[in-house]
């Protein structure tokens, strides 16, 4: 009897693989056009929260099936947002994918690298569609490894120019603002107040912690015609009203929304909300003037993170990288 392998990627195994986000962004449209089709699968992800109350820590359990690649998987995500406070990363992942069609698992990779890459993917996939082509300025509301990894992904997309910044601990906004200057020919400003930092942006992500009763800063008044906005820390940054005024509303996955609004979160949902996959495949329209306001609260779901480590653990095995396990 053959006896099974599953490879074991690590982080750098995954990151020297040299998947690009522009790859990425082509994979995650590829899935939402198999998901408008109808040919994945994916519950919502379910939690447990090991922190302390009102900590923003979570463990979330994420799994997903894509018919075409013949894949299935599951990701263990946790997010600690204090282990800056311990020189650790605030978030750590690993993800196993299973053969399909045997069952069995063929690899164990790292996760996190994934994570923080295929998040601005999907806004991305979402911005292509609801933002003006001309978009320059972009505003950073949370300026963690989402706000950084953002600004790289949509520059992808849009010729960027300016970046105005603000995350509640001046010392990350200052680090942020470092980076991207060192890293990029773009402008940087750094604010004292989130209002501050979107005033006149056309791009506007808001990364910060995910609370379940969240205190947000900006309201109907800081969403101005023709912005668009990726709301990765889902309403913890916007109140109900600003949520109202956006003229397309989308998400990446209605009934994960829902369960999560079950659990006590989104109490302050739009009542016209699309989804991505509909976008992606043409079924609902995207931009169509100037002066729309336009926001994607993606939850961020197992089916990016089963087609991004398609892609890794295809050229993984191509270039020889990771460790053989027998099981």
């Amino acid at each position: 009897m053959n006896i099974p392998k599953l490879l074991y990627l690590s982080r750098a195994d995954v990151e020297r693989t040299g998947v690009t986000v522009a790859e990425i962004v082509r994979a995650l449209e590829g899935m939402f056009r198999e998901k408008a089709a109808g040919r994945t699968e994916m519950p919502p992800k379910t939690a447990v929260y090991p922190g302390t109350p009102g900590s923003g820590s979570f463990i979330n359990a994420m799994p997903a099936f894509l018919r075409e690649a013949g894949l299935a998987g599951i990701k263990w995500v946790a997010s600690s947002p204090n282990n800056f406070e311990r020189g650790l990363p605030s978030l750590s992942a690993l993800l196993i994918l299973n053969d399909s069609a045997t069952g069995l698992p063929v690899c164990l990779m790292d996760a996190s690298w994934i994570t923080a890459k295929r998040t601005p993917a999907a806004s991305v996939v979402a911005a292509k569609r609801l933002a003006r082509a001309d978009s320059e300025i972009l505003a950073v509301v949370g300026c963690g490894v989402q706000g950084r990894e953002h600004v790289e992904a949509l520059r992808t997309v849009f010729r960027l120019r300016r970046v105005r910044a603000f995350d509640t601990r001046t010392e990350a906004a200052a680090a942020f603002a470092f980076r991207i200057r060192e890293s990029s020919d773009l402008e940087v400003d750094v604010f004292d107040s989130a209002a501050a930092a979107v005033a006149g942006a056309d791009l506007i992500v808001t990364a910060g912690t995910i609370f379940k009763e969240p205190r947000p800063a900006l309201g109907a008044k800081d969403f101005a015609p023709g912005v668009f906005v990726s709301a990765v820390d889902y309403d913890s940054a916007w109140t109900g009203e600003a949520l109202a005024a956006a003229d397309i509303f989308v998400t990446d996955d209605l009934a994960q929304m829902r369960a999560y609004r079950d659990l006590g979160y989104f109490r302050n949902l739009p009542g016209r909300i699309g989804e991505l996959a509909d976008l992606v495949s043409g079924r609902i329209s995207g931009r169509t003037r100037g002066e729309e306001r336009t926001m994607a609260m993606n939850m961020g779901i197992a089916l990016d993170d089963l087609a991004a480590a398609r892609l890794v653990l295809e050229k993984a095995r191509n270039l020889g990288f990771g460790l053989e396990l027998p099981l």
